[in-house]
């Protein structure tokens, strides 16, 4: 992977608006945008789109409310009762990923307001206990945003079907590519420490920073700080420089 022109360091963080456990790391992805020489990058991987779209269902209900609890306690995410004792219990709700998807898009073409979008949805769907699956809903989301009516509704249009599928795509390329196994992953890209020109991609377990958001972002800052110490000459010689292997690139040393 070619580095011209790219960011230092890279945060992607592949994810589905959908996903319970996606918003239980939405607070390090919040802190991860305020760390310096840092970028995050989104990828909205279609969770339950195509064959595996579904309506809500009792079995379904009694699932995620478990996994819900757990998120609740181990991040302190909060959970409203109209999500519990509304969505949750409004048999036959739609749980489609591609329509908050799109409008993801939408808000990142029109501002730059892609993350913000997605918390929004969040908030909507997982405390508000609103239906983010259906168009309607998420041109308020969008409105809530500050993004202006008739341009949100254009992108939506124009970005819904073939250019949302192909991002879709694009995103399951890179949880390919980075080994994820599901939703959320999360992967930092850096300089390659030992190939001039060439860019590393290290997949990261977030599991040891849900609901420790100050251990995360310090962490985060002290790899920005290694990597920046590499492109300012170290080139990935010095004692804290990542290693290659047939497996990928490790980061700096923690």
């Amino acid at each position: 992977m070619s580095n011209t022109a790219l960011p230092p360091l890279v945060l992607h963080y592949i994810f589905d608006p959908l996903c319970g456990w996606c918003y239980a790391a939405a607070p390090l992805v919040k802190a991860a945008r305020g760390v310096p020489g840092l970028t995050v990058q989104w990828h909205a991987g279609g969770m339950l789109t195509g064959s595996h779209r579904r309506t809500i269902t009792p079995d379904w209900r009694d699932h995620v409310i478990a996994s819900d609890r757990r998120i609740a306690e181990m991040t302190g995410q909060p959970f409203g009762q109209a999500y519990f004792d509304g969505l949750l219990g409004d048999i036959g709700a739609p749980l489609d990923s591609e329509p908050p998807t799109t409008a993801l898009l939408a808000a990142e073409e029109l501002g730059g307001k892609g993350l913000e979008m997605l918390s929004r949805e969040q908030q909507a769907h997982y405390v508000e206990g609103r239906r983010i699956s259906e168009p309607a809903v998420l041109r308020e989301l969008a409105a809530d945003i500050g993004l202006d009516a008739a341009a949100y509704d254009a992108a939506y249009s124009r970005l819904t079907g073939a250019a949302t599928q192909k991002h879709i795509a694009e995103s399951r390329q890179w949880l390919g590519m980075v080994q994820g196994q599901g939703f959320p992953t999360l992967a930092l890209e850096f300089d390659h420490p030992e190939q001039r020109d060439q860019r590393a991609v290290q997949r990261i377990d977030i599991g040891p920073w849900l609901g420790d958001v100050p251990g995360w972002t310090a962490q985060l800052a002290e790899w920005a700080r290694q990597v920046g110490e590499l492109d300012n000459g170290a080139g990935g010689q010095g004692p804290d420089a990542g290693a290659c292997g047939p497996d990928g690139c490790e980061l700096p040393q923690r």
